[in-house]
């Protein structure tokens, strides 16, 4: 088959599936809470059952991490997420203020086209396909080319479990024939509500140009600020077990450390003991070349390798137990690969004269890439903390965890979730873990609890504006016309 054929395979597929979750969500509309509470409990219940297999499928076809940590990831999307979503009331009345009389009701958006990762596709579809299902929308997934396999055999775990269930057919889908056009037509779709998007970057332009709301996890590129007050042993511990984590590919992880001075020596000798190797100025610059392609996209050669194998394709003789390679950098800028995400377990180490100094290192590397994502400091000192939290551009501050776990809500009580919103500042919508209230619309009723006199009477004694500007020519309000010339007519009082 030729690859136009293909493609115009896949746009067709993509028309038909989007179709489809249009015409299976109507249905889906109407269900209530209850009734998709115990379908999303059925496919939590399955994939749950399936986690470790998958782990270990994921891991053969993408080459990438750990499957002992794609368990773990796995578990904490079909279980851990699935009981914090569980009992959440998101569809119908959600909320109601009686004295204020007003009532606020979840609406599905309508059909989702949901872009998985390469790095985490067996947990990121679980928590997309869980989160939707349970905000009455329908969703339709364009599998990542180097796990389509895995995504789509948990689709198939999550869809058979669904419709057994009640679960209107269609309202899961997965794009088969891949192509780019097939994705495209997918996101640009007059049918498609909403775009959600994990670690794709390729995918993002046209996502940003499809018309649609995105919902987008950008790179991620936090600094892990080690403040003089912190338990250096600790925060050391906690940064070397989040880095190397599924081997580094979690874009939440941390991307550098930044050290005061005056413990900097103290860290670097506590790194060094936990199993983190200080290259050379030589080998820095040798690893550096391996990570971005000639078009700047991350190289997939180096995704999720451990240390040693890393230091081995450079010619690096380091320790067998080594666990993290780091290079000592001093500056930031777009062209340097340290003061970007990399998607392994590499570090860059900076030295800061004190926590001002470091606090605008953190910006310059955020700036740099990340904007709008994670961000980690370990320290004792509270008003250092909120110093930070004030000033740093990105959604989710860490305090003393790592940020691996603690960005999707594992070891922080922040949203447990699969999607980290970067806001604005990462050219998403929303600066969330995502959770089901990010899938729906908010219709609010208010009833009448006042007239149009009760706003413009005088709040003094009786007074009306009349009297209180005379020039404004004051006169009975009885329309929103009379109301607007009043308040044209008070502004050039007041001027």
């Amino acid at each position: 088959m030729s690859r136009i054929d293909n493609d115009l395979l896949s746009v067709q597929e993509a028309r038909i599936l989007v179709e489809n979750a249009r015409e299976a969500q109507k249905e889906l509309a109407a269900f209530p809470q209850e009734k998709l509470d115990k379908i999303i409990g059925q496919m939590a219940k399955a994939t749950s059952k399936y986690a470790k297999e998958l782990a270990i499928m994921s891991h053969e076809e993408t080459g990438y991490g750990k499957w002992q940590d794609k368990l773990v990831k796995n578990i904490f999307a079909s279980d851990y997420i699935y009981q914090k979503i569980k009992d959440m009331k998101v569809i119908g009345i959600i909320g109601e203020d009686k004295a204020n009389k007003t009532i606020d009701i979840g609406v599905p958006v309508g059909v989702i086209v949901a872009l998985p990762p390469s790095t985490s596709p067996v947990s990121t579809t679980i928590y997309k396909a869980l989160i939707a299902i349970k905000s009455g929308n329908a969703i339709v997934f364009s599998p990542h080319p180097k796990a389509r396999k895995v995504i789509t055999k948990v689709l198939d775990i999550l869809i058979g479990a669904a419709e057994e269930c009640g679960l209107p057919s269609g309202a899961i889908g997965c794009l088969s024939t891949l192509a780019v056009e097939g994705t495209v037509t997918m996101m640009s779709h007059q049918d498609t509500s909403l775009i959600l998007i994990t670690g794709v970057p390729k995918m993002v332009s046209a996502a940003r140009t499809s018309g649609k709301p995105v919902i987008y996890s950008g790179p991620g590129n936090g600094p892990a600020f080690i403040e003089r007050s912190a338990n250096i042993k600790k925060a050391v511990a906690d940064i070397i077990a989040s880095r190397t984590f599924d081997n580094g590919i979690v874009s939440a992880s941390e991307q550098s450390v930044v050290a005061e001075e005056c413990i900097a020596d103290e860290v670097k000798e506590e790194l060094r003991r936990s199993g983190a190797y200080f290259m050379s100025p030589q080998e820095s610059e040798q690893l550096s070349k391996l990570f971005y392609c000639a078009d700047g996209s991350m190289n997939p050669e180096i995704v999720g390798r451990p240390a040693v194998e890393l230091a081995k394709r450079i010619g690096a003789s380091v320790p067998e137990e080594t666990k993290i390679l780091i290079s000592e950098q001093k500056n930031v800028f777009a062209s340097n690969p340290y003061a970007r995400e990399k998607l392994c377990p590499v570090l860059a180490f900076y030295i800061e004269k004190d926590w001002m100094h470091a606090c605008e290192k953190c910006i310059e590397l955020l700036v740099n890439e990340g904007r709008g994502h994670t961000l980690v400091i370990h320290s004792q000192n509270e008003n250092v903390i909120r110093e930070f939290a004030l000033k740093k551009p990105v959604s989710r501050i860490l305090v003393n965890t790592p940020a691996t776990l603690g960005g999707i809500g594992a070891t922080t009580n922040l949203f447990p979730a699969l999607t980290l919103g970067s806001g604005a500042a990462g050219g998403g919508i929303t600066s969330d873990n995502v959770s089901p209230m990010n899938l729906i619309n908010i219709r609010k009723v208010g009833y009448g609890v006042r007239q149009l006199e009760d706003i413009t009477r005088g709040i003094k004694g009786g007074q009306t504006p009349e009297t209180i500007y005379p020039s404004a020519s004051y006169r009975s309000i009885d329309s929103i016309q009379d109301l607007h010339e009043f308040l044209n007519r008070l502004l050039k009082e007041l001027a």
